[in-house]
């Protein structure tokens, strides 16, 4: 159950702040809440921690709940041979199955507005005539804006006119992490089959092609035989093709030769509308001066106005309280925060430059040496710098304790790469949006 869920996410991450990662990890994280009734929190834990849990955590439990909701919460803490499992859980689940099919996405519930209307538009004349008007389809626009809703929105249209049709949806990093795979299990042909086969290709955030050679020679083939095979391909990236660095120029021809079609973040009637749709998904009933400051405090990002309503309804849920503009304050403190704490931002820079970069965290924070991975450490590094402010020297002991010289030099080539480097440049930029208005 979504409001549920949202409400105990919450309430979890405040008790990983106050105690070390050992102790949440075995005390605290594999922590299930089955039931909210009459302000009685009921959580399960196995037999060896529930004991445990009572005697150590309950008041760190108590505290977080009252620091989340804003009022004290009584909390019962049962165990997997407790006779009363079975009854809550059987319950809880009812509640969920009722909202088991909030997030269908398809273009019924897609939000149209200035920002969207083109993508969208075109979305639709593609699921209704497959490979005849817009092939290949190239959705481009920043994380959040429903790129992803209108690949699903295709997706569901086709599987009702053609359900006979084979249709492929993926991310790029499935593609990527398939050819790996059979490379090294010798599968190719069955890869090939896999992909080539299709009816309808369509791939999200394709944009992670960009410097893996082998995936780009994949990928130009696959896209070559479904192209010249009549067949419809859909593809979404956070930039228009020009702008992805380390793309094959042969590739970027091919993504221009359909349609490109951009989504801009929302005006403040489509924030307003998409609010009052997700509250309505919600059972919420969200009064106007409600919806209109969540639209106005939270402008960039349709995800993120999606999660601020389910924040909203897990706070009225659970207080019992009804929707208020203080409430809503609460709601999008997190979301709307310039403050956050410098170890979360660094996090999120180096996961946002990994996603960019098609380099794990784990190697940019490692010592390897290839291309990518020394390309996709020196980003993190120069953003790092130039978002945070922070000391060379304190930027080097998040990367292995690097001295401030080794530091400076790679912020240095950075720069450079960005001056020399348009497209480099341009997705230095793109990440730095990414981190600071999602």
């Amino acid at each position: 159950m979504e409001s549920y869920s949202e409400a105990w996410a919450l309430v979890k991450d405040y008790c990983k702040d106050k105690v070390s990662a050992t102790i949440y990890s075995l005390w605290l994280e594999p922590l299930t809440m089955v039931s909210f009734e009459d302000n009685k929190i009921t959580l399960l834990a196995n037999t060896f921690q529930a004991g445990v849990v009572k005697s150590k955590f309950l008041d760190l439990l108590n505290e977080a709940f009252e620091a989340t909701m804003g009022f004290p919460i009584e909390i019962e803490i049962i165990s997997e041979t407790s006779p009363k499992k079975a009854e809550k859980e059987e319950r809880m689940e009812k509640v969920r199955e009722t909202l088991s099919n909030v997030n269908d996405f398809t273009f019924d519930n897609f939000i149209v507005g200035p920002s969207n209307q083109f993508a969208y538009a075109a979305a639709q004349a593609v699921a209704a005539n497959l490979a005849e008007t817009y092939n290949p389809l190239f959705i481009y626009g920043n994380s959040g804006l429903g790129k992803t809703h209108l690949l699903s929105a295709i997706c569901a249209e086709v599987r009702k006119k053609h359900p006979d049709s084979k249709i492929l949806y993926l991310r790029c990093e499935d593609f990527t992490n398939d050819l790996v795979r059979a490379i090294g299990t010798e599968t190719m042909p069955q890869f090939h089959d896999k992909y080539r086969s299709a009816d309808v290709l369509l791939v999200d955030d394709v944009q992670f092609i960009a410097g893996k050679d082998r995936t780009q020679e994949e990928f130009f083939n696959t896209f070559n035989k479904l192209y010249e095979a009549n067949k419809q391909i859909i593809l979404t990236s956070d930039r228009p093709p020009k702008e992805i660095a380390n793309l094959e120029d042969r590739i970027k021809t091919r993504f221009e030769w359909g349609l490109l079609a951009d989504i801009q973040p929302p005006d403040l009637e489509t924030r307003m509308a998409i609010i009052k749709q997700k509250a309505s998904e919600l059972s919420l009933n969200l009064p106007n001066e409600v919806v209109q400051y969540i639209a106005e405090n939270i402008k960039t990002n349709v995800r993120q106005l999606e999660g601020a309503v389910k924040k909203l309804n897990a706070f009225c849920t659970m207080s019992g309280h009804e929707p208020s503009v203080i409430l809503a304050q609460k709601a999008i403190k997190d979301i709307t925060s310039d403050n956050q704490p410098i170890p979360v931002l660094i996090d999120k820079i180096i996961s946002e430059v990994g996603r960019t970069y098609g380099v794990s965290t784990e190697n940019i924070l490692s010592k390897k040496r290839d291309a990518e991975t020394v390309s996709a450490r020196r980003a993190a590094i120069y953003i790092i710098r130039e978002i945070t402010s922070l000391p060379m020297e304190k930027i080097g002991e998040k990367f292995g304790n690097m001295d401030h010289s080794t530091i400076l030099y790679n912020i240095n080539q950075c720069k450079k790469s960005m001056e020399t480097n348009p497209s480099i440049k341009s997705t230095i930029n793109s990440i730095i949006n990414n981190v600071t208005e999602n």
